[in-house]
């Protein structure tokens, strides 16, 4: 896994968990929504990654 893949990754879950957070707060669950996918997709991007580099072992 590349240093520059596993910082998109984090960086997807961070703006995620923090966009999620900030949108329960005031209440719009749509921006949430967004939030929590935003931040799955994150996830999904650094397991891909993980699982690409060790296939190359």
């Amino acid at each position: 896994m590349s240093a520059g893949e596993r910082a998109k990754a984090k960086a997807e879950q961070i703006v995620g968990k923090t966009v999620r957070k900030a949108a329960h707060a005031v209440h719009k669950e749509t921006l949430a929504a967004k939030g929590a996918a935003l931040e799955t997709r994150g996830k999904l991007r650094g397991a891909k990654e993980q699982a690409r580099g060790s296939f190359k072992r």
